[in-house]
């Protein structure tokens, strides 16, 4: 959520920022709205003035002795004006609240300018590509079975087993390790989240039909991101303590609605997929580094997989709801001939902290936080990438990195 006092003060500067991501600010409404708000706070403010010296005048003539029937009639009389006031005040508060949350992010001055993804900027590229295979990961294994997986879920699940289940294992138990050693706290967290969680990050109340219900107030987390975040929601950090650096593995649920008909292929866009986030809570005065720290915590563990990669920035067209700065990690596919998302990291400045009110203690005050997350990595991703990228078509095995093979207790899976 934005700061509304800029939508006071700036609301041009704030809407030609947002039109640069394709968001049109309705500044007319925003002021509508705004003003009856402020009107109805006037009168609700005077006519809580007018009950307290009535009530005042009517404690002092009922303790004289005096008649206090037109003193009665006078304060049930503001009474049920002030009812009827403050009821047509929360209403407005409660618009103008719906107002803010549908409008994203801002981004941030240093972010590329784009309509979509075509707009995107390539920061570096890591790696050699080395992989002459054609073959998708599905055409290479017979251990990950769609199929199977429909006759028991439906489309978009996978069943994997052997080898390769052993290597998702590995992955995940890999990722985890690393971010321990950059420093983050390993959480187990809910694989469900309640409305306010996902309010305070962002998929609520806006992006509810990509989200899986479980219940009337309970739904399957898109990401970890939202228990790691929350578990700081309504907190006050000392500026000491920063950054708070989590991480956790979850399974992560995701409806795609409006996806169908593209990457329905095997593990590349699942409902149900495995992740190991990285959440920061920041300094908005170091935010912008230790998202770098962050990036490079996620491009370290490509590194050591020895898989060919590049780092791309979000253009303002492109960039999530929430973020206000983003850098993708794009992995590089040989079936597809192309690098594919397999990391997003993104700084949201105080938009989640203002949403989930996450505050820093400083010796001047208390401000809101920053907040930083990325993926580090997206397995079922990750797992593609090394099937297709050390499959030995002459052997019919693919190669194990050598970070996972203490994992796995081989050097190559034999197809």
């Amino acid at each position: 959520m934005i700061d509304i006092k800029l939508l006071r003060e700036s609301p041009e500067e704030i809407k030609n920022k947002l039109l640069t991501r394709g968001y049109e600010l309705n500044i007319s409404l925003f002021q509508d709205l705004d003003a009856k708000r402020k009107s109805l706070q006037i009168d609700v403010e005077s006519l809580q003035s007018t009950r307290k010296d009535l009530s005042s005048q009517f404690g002092k003539a009922k303790a004289s002795g005096d008649n206090v029937n037109d003193l009665k009639v006078s304060v049930d009389k503001v009474n049920s004006e002030l009812k009827i006031k403050d009821h047509d005040l929360q209403m407005i508060l409660i618009e103008i609240n719906n107002f803010l949350f549908d409008i994203p992010n801002i981004p941030r001055s240093d972010v590329p300018i784009g309509k979509s993804e075509d707009d995107n900027v390539v920061i570096r590229k890591n790696g050699e590509i080395t992989s002459s295979n054609t073959l998708d990961h599905l055409e290479i294994t017979k251990n990950i079975d769609t199929d199977l997986a429909a006759s028991l879920s439906g489309s978009r699940f996978s069943v994997l087993r052997g080898d390769v289940s052993k290597l998702q294992r590995a992955l995940i138990q890999f990722m985890l390790d690393n971010a321990i050693a950059n420093g983050y706290e390993e959480y187990y967290v809910p694989f469900m989240a309640n409305e306010e969680s996902l309010r305070g990050t962002g998929q609520l109340p806006k992006f509810e039909e990509d989200l899986f219900k479980a219940s009337d107030s309970l739904y399957l987390i898109p990401t970890a991101e939202v228990p790691l975040t929350n578990l700081f929601r309504n907190k006050v950090l000392y500026d000491h303590e920063l950054p708070k650096k989590v991480t956790s593995h979850t399974p992560c649920f995701r409806s795609e609605a409006g996806s169908y008909g593209k990457d329905t292929k095997g593990l590349i866009r699942q409902h149900q997929f495995e992740k190991i986030e990285l959440v920061q809570i920041t300094d908005p005065a170091t935010s912008l580094d230790d998202l770098d720290s962050l990036l490079s915590n996620a491009e370290e563990i490509l590194q050591k997989l020895d898989l060919p990669y590049q780092v791309i920035e979000l253009c303002t067209g492109d960039l999530g709801f929430s973020s206000s700065k983003t850098f993708d990690i794009e992995v590089w596919m040989p079936s597809q001939n192309k690098y594919r998302e397999i990391s997003s990291c993104s700084n949201f400045s105080d938009f989640q902290a203002r949403r989930s009110n996450i505050k820093i203690k400083t010796n001047e005050g208390k401000i809101l936080a920053n907040t930083i997350n990325g993926s580090a990595l997206a397995v079922g991703r990750t797992l593609i990438a090394i099937i297709e990228n050390n499959f030995d078509q002459g052997t019919q095995t693919i190669a194990i990195p050598s970070v996972l093979q203490g994992f796995m207790g081989k050097e190559v899976i034999s197809i």
